[in-house]
């Protein structure tokens, strides 16, 4: 099988430093592989996006030595292929419709969905539209953090899969699109495991193939939150710094010898994929401002 990878960035701002890592970490595993790496905009909260990020974001690809298979995929554009997910749900009965509000459920304390509109089967005015998760603990193997197993249910309960508001949720979103472009192995920041075991509910109640997944180590400030367009984190750089790929590699475990010269951006990238080991990759975070 012909590995395929993405990068899916949302365009709620420019990338920064912990964009970066994703983008060298999944840039790298696919090229090292002899593989495709598609380019996909994850653009279906528009109160969420920022006007011009997405030509930003494709700028900043450009300028640091990035070249994606293909055309850029946009989620705005793929309303069909959702619709189409959720009417196959709904035919199997695996989903609901719920009008609880997100003040009604925190006043009642539970830490996962407590099922309380399960019976709500048709349609409902100003309602979201909730998955019926399945009992049973989830198992997969990340690639570097080793086996891990959840238990939707108990954990998160009946999620959501459409907003009160129409919007699709990116849970949704992102299993229909990557089995639609037949990603097989999903690379991506440590934030996003915990909504992996959820992804594979849904995966298998579309009988929808399941990805690998290689969850990288997260940029974090001083104080130990993740570095994030919500924590204020700096745009990359443009042009390009000229140390900043290099220490990404680094951070990614790679064995980035001191001094290593300002090559332009895409010959760093070229050095990464000939020396790739991704059996090296640490998972603990890292400072953002540089150091170890």
């Amino acid at each position: 099988m012909r590995y395929i990878g993405r990068f899916a960035p949302s365009p709620t701002g420019p990338l920064h430093l912990g964009s970066l890592v994703a983008a060298v970490g999944s840039y790298c595993d696919a090229r090292a592989a002899g593989g495709q790496w598609l380019l996909r905009m994850e653009d279906i909260d528009p109160p969420r996006m920022m006007p011009g990020a997405a030509d930003t974001i494709l700028r900043q690809l450009e300028a640091y030595g990035f070249e994606w298979d293909g055309g850029v995929l946009w989620q705005s554009t793929r309303s069909e292929a959702y619709l189409a997910a959720l009417e196959q749900l709904r035919a199997q009965g695996d989903v609901f419709w719920c009008c609880c509000s997100r003040a009604e459920l925190a006043r009642l304390g539970a830490s996962a969905y407590p099922g309380l509109c399960r019976a709500f089967t048709s349609p409902r005015e100003n309602a979201a539209l909730r998955l019926r998760v399945p009992d049973g603990i989830q198992h997969f193997r990340d690639l570097v953090l080793g086996k891990q197993s959840e238990n939707v249910r108990e954990v998160v309960g009946d999620f959501v899969l459409r907003r009160r508001d129409g919007l699709f949720s990116y849970q949704l979103a992102v299993v229909v699109d990557d089995a639609a472009q037949g990603i097989t192995r999903v690379v991506r920041g440590a934030d996003l495991l915990d909504n992996t075991a959820r992804q594979i509910v849904l995966q298998r109640l579309l009988g929808v193939p399941t990805p690998e997944y290689l969850h990288l180590p997260l940029a974090v400030h001083a104080d130990g939150s993740k570095l994030s367009k919500q924590t204020h984190a700096g745009a990359l750089p443009l042009p390009p710094a000229p140390d900043l790929l290099w220490l990404v590699l680094r951070q990614l475990g790679q064995e980035v010898a001191p001094g290593m010269p300002p090559l332009p951006a895409r010959e760093i990238l070229a050095w990464g994929i000939r020396h790739w080991q991704p059996q090296a990759i640490p998972w603990q975070p890292f400072l953002a401002n540089g150091g170890g």
